[in-house]
């Protein structure tokens, strides 16, 4: 008995720590949402803003395909979370889908034969796809650490109880800060990836001097979510399953476990290295990216793990403190979670074609006189 509720625990806290990988996989792919928002800032001429939706369009639908993946996965393994939030927070999912949905419409028919709507239409709706697609994402997560309006009864029905099913979170400045803070990091690492991926000196420049105007609120938002996030109450679980409210509960939980506390500095610092290394360096230092990115995935891989690791509550219940969600209380059931962990092996060769099909597409920089060439124009 006691062995068997041992591996139960072991892959309940196996597919939280895959979730959050994936949670963490898709903020650092939002470098195209990112993009989206500065195809104007960026591009001065029509030749410019051809070159950034090209080098955008190579990658999007990685991001596409991760939220789906990571969407699928937490269905999969903690089923009364998705009927929690996606059935009681509609309104806010549909938001975020629509906002991803239109950015595939966008890719698919900007530049088709017969577009009655002009290019600038759908740049348009790339870039409302680049600002709500990052601050809902940003904004729903929050929603991890300072709860939602929901209760669960004792046959698991879900009951939402307010009528904005979602929506209300952005009352909650922590919840709004932390979005504010993935929109500014996404246009961050947009920025850092124009300049690897496009061969052009004034584009170079402009993105340079937009890369320090955007990194200074994303620390203004990112410090204030991290300091308060680090000095608020949580929601610990007790032995019993007893949910009450821990003061400094997330800062216990780094310190409680130091590997996670690591990881989270090792991005911190991956992120600030990869943007400081490109503002003083004095040559056109083009490869912050690749320090930002895997700092990007560090970070939020090491939030996510604090919000359900440690005797917490991942989904909070700030109606009924009782009806909150743990990794133990809103997962699958132990055969579902091996099935799918057979499944999850094939993770690795799945990472491997990602890898090599991104080093094929980024082979060479995207040029002026490419883009010049109307037949390479593909987006």
């Amino acid at each position: 008995m006691i062995t068997a509720q041992l591996t139960y625990m072991f892959f309940q806290q196996y597919w939280w720590f895959l979730v959050s990988l994936l949670g963490a996989l898709l903020v650092f792919l939002l470098f195209v949402q990112g993009g989206q928002t500065l195809i104007y800032t960026i591009g001065k001429t029509e030749n410019e803003r051809n070159m950034i939706v090209n080098t955008l369009g190579r990658k999007w639908e990685f991001t596409f395909t991760t939220l789906v993946t990571f969407g699928g996965a937490f269905f999969a393994s903690f089923p009364l979370f998705y009927s929690s939030s996606f059935g009681g927070a509609y309104w806010a999912w549909t938001a975020l889908l629509l906002a991803f949905t239109i950015q595939a419409v966008s890719y698919e028919f900007r530049s088709k034969a017969g577009n009655i709507f002009g290019p600038r239409f759908f740049e348009t709706l790339l870039f409302i796809n680049g600002l709500l697609g990052t601050i809902l994402i940003g904004t729903v997560v929050g929603t991890f650490f300072n709860g939602a309006e929901f209760s669960v009864d004792m046959m698991k029905s879900v009951t939402w109880h307010s009528p904005a099913r979602g929506l209300e979170a952005v009352l909650n400045w922590h919840n709004v800060a932390l979005g504010l803070a993935i929109f500014f990091l996404a246009r961050i690492l947009g920025l850092l990836y124009f300049m690897m991926t496009i061969s052009h000196e004034e584009m170079y420049k402009r993105a340079k001097k937009h890369l320090l105007i955007n990194t200074i609120p994303f620390l203004v938002f990112f410090l204030a979510f991290a300091a308060w996030l680090l000095l608020k109450d949580g929601f610990a679980v007790d032995a019993d399953g007893i949910v009450f409210m821990e003061k400094y509960k997330y800062l216990h939980n780094f310190l409680a476990m130091p590997v996670v506390l690591i990881i989270f500095l090792i991005g911190v610092v991956g992120v600030l290295f990869g943007v400081l290394k490109t503002l003083f360096n004095k040559k056109n230092y083009d490869k912050g990216f690749w320090f930002a990115a895997p700092g990007t995935v560090f970070t939020v891989l090491a939030v996510l793990l604090i919000a359900g690791y440690n005797n917490t509550a991942f989904y909070p219940s700030s109606f009924d403190l009782q009806s909150s969600l743990t990794i133990q209380n809103a997962s699958s059931s132990l055969f579902t979670l091996k099935a799918m962990s057979i499944v999850s092996l094939l993770i690795p060769f799945v990472l491997a074609y990602i890898v090599i099909a991104w080093r094929a597409i980024n082979k060479k920089k995207i040029t002026n006189e490419e883009i010049i060439d109307k037949n390479e124009i593909t987006y």
